[in-house]
């Protein structure tokens, strides 16, 4: 009787038209050809694959390679809290293929622009399109089993969230099914039912897992022994980033030498005292080392070590302007040359505040198994709260950028910083 009703369970989206629809089987099959095909028949005409010369197949090639990685990126980034598809369209398209030009142009390459730029409009067509027509089926439709926890879960963009009324999903097809599994109500009626979704492919999570996709946070309440050395990021991910970072950083440091000089004598003609501030803090695996960073401060007036509100009166008229487009920043491109940061990570805190930290909060040196960063996942999340009470909140961010340490949480957390620069929102 059991696995006669586990067969009446259906997962949303399972069908095969529907994979196919709305899976990368149709990026492929039909998104791709298109991005290819207008902008070549446009330049070549009806039967330009009977000839192809280097800078025909170089061009093609170009917009193949770039369509695949914005499509694996956008995918991959929207499975994150706060990810707005809609938004991060034209950079990721615009992104790819500036990368694919200056490839070809390294390489010295032939290759047509009219196509090329035709391809980039299409892709930018065809992806927002994508999101505009999947938005719906994207959000997950999950089903929540009404006992413990699991009752105190909101909806949100992505997550459409529906308690069910009794063990059976009455007809309705469910991205997947929510429950406290540690919940004492949790009777055998919903373990047998909780089964059978497991025998019908339809997965089960745990309110925990859902809370932390929510909320882009891990509670430090949750950190058990097993999962806190489970937490450990990839060293293979850690060793790439280190070589990126130290070439983007030497990179930008050449582009922005100019903007750095202009800035360090406005900072000296506003205010008495140096351009540069300097800052022990505690970095990664518990080593301390000096910080660099724009004077924003009057150098006789002191503090307690953090930014105390909006208006701290130690905060000079250049000094504004710097925190607002996070412009003080830019001298860590040295310390990220030094291997003693990264661009993306938790942001490191002075010396003071860490001992007194590490005595008070549960788990903060862990976040030291990472190298701190210019930014990171709490910054953009949370903003520049105050240092002392938010550090909860904040180590809560952090140790979900751990437990999720990728190249695509990366991406987003770099899209985020960028708005927050154009915008200035958020600035402390």
């Amino acid at each position: 009787m059991g696995a006669e009703r586990a067969g009446e369970f259906e997962r949303r989206h399972s069908r095969w038209y529907e994979q196919l629809m709305l899976g990368i089987p149709v990026q492929l099959l039909v998104g791709l050809p298109m991005v290819l095909l207008i902008p070549s028949l446009d330049r070549w005409g009806w039967g330009f694959w009977e000839a192809l010369p280097p800078y025909r197949s170089n061009t093609l090639w170009a917009i193949v390679v770039a369509f695949i990685a914005i499509m694996i990126t956008l995918r991959r980034v929207n499975r994150y809290p706060g990810a707005q598809m809609v938004a991060y369209t034209i950079p990721t398209v615009t992104f790819y293929y500036l990368l694919a030009v200056a490839v070809l142009f390294f390489l010295r390459e032939e290759y047509t622009r009219q196509v090329l730029f035709t391809g980039y409009l299409c892709s930018l067509v065809w992806f927002f399109a994508g999101n505009f027509v999947g938005r719906r089926y994207r959000k997950l439709k999950l089903a929540v089993v009404p006992l413990g926890k699991a009752m105190s879960l909101k909806p949100t963009r992505q997550f459409e969230l529906r308690p069910l009324d009794g063990p059976d999903f009455a007809g309705v097809r469910y991205d997947g099914v929510v429950a406290d599994l540690h919940s004492d109500e949790l009777c055998a009626t919903w373990e047998r039912f909780l089964a059978r979704c497991t025998l019908a492919h339809i997965p089960v999570y745990h309110t925990r897992q859902i809370q932390e996709s929510i909320t882009g946070r891990v509670e430090i309440t949750h950190l058990s022994e097993n999962e806190y050395g489970a937490l450990l990021p990839s060293g293979f991910y850690r060793g790439f980033k280190v070589v990126v970072d130290f070439i983007v950083a030497l990179v930008l440091l050449v582009l922005l030498s100019p903007l750095m000089l202009a800035v360090a004598w406005w900072i000296r003609r506003d205010s008495p005292g140096p351009a540069l501030f300097m800052q022990e803090r505690l970095g990664y695996r518990g080593v301390p080392f000096k910080v660099y960073k724009f004077r924003s401060m009057y150098c006789d007036q002191q503090g307690r070590g953090f930014t105390e509100g909006d208006d701290d009166p130690r905060i000079t008229r250049v000094g504004r302007v710097l925190r607002k487009y996070r412009i003080d920043e830019l001298p860590q491109l040295f310390n990220v040359l030094k291997g003693e940061m990264s661009f993306i990570g938790p942001r490191p805190e002075s010396m003071p505040l860490s001992l007194w930290y590490e005595q008070d909060v549960p788990f903060f040196s862990y976040r030291h198994v990472v190298r701190p960063g210019i930014s990171g996942w709490a910054q953009v999340e949370q903003g520049y709260a105050a240092e002392v009470d938010g550090m909860i909140e904040k180590l809560m961010y952090d140790f979900y950028y751990i437990k999720h340490f990728s190249l695509w949480l990366d991406i987003l957390i770099v899209f985020k910083t960028l708005k927050t620069i154009v915008t200035g929102h958020g600035a402390r």
